[in-house]
């Protein structure tokens, strides 16, 4: 299934290891900026994607990030 917006359907899993996860999307332009972000507890997933407006994602704290790519653990 495409997204209309980016005309992709890749997401990102997120889930947090520990208690205040933080996740910020961060923005596309000539000026980065954060535009948004969650805080997590442990066990809860957040599922991203990246869109016009979205072109990095930051993860502060223990999670487990799941992509099409691989899993990345943040401890390792």
């Amino acid at each position: 299934m495409e997204d209309n917006v980016t005309g992709s359907s890749e997401y990102v899993v997120i889930k947090a290891k520990s208690n205040g996860c933080q996740v910020f999307g961060l923005t596309r332009g000539q000026d980065t900026r954060l535009h948004h972000s969650e805080k997590l507890d442990k066990g809860e997933v957040l599922i991203v994607q990246f869109t016009d407006h979205t072109s990095a994602i930051k993860i502060r704290g223990k999670a487990v990030v799941m992509t099409k790519h691989g899993v990345v653990d943040t401890e390792e």
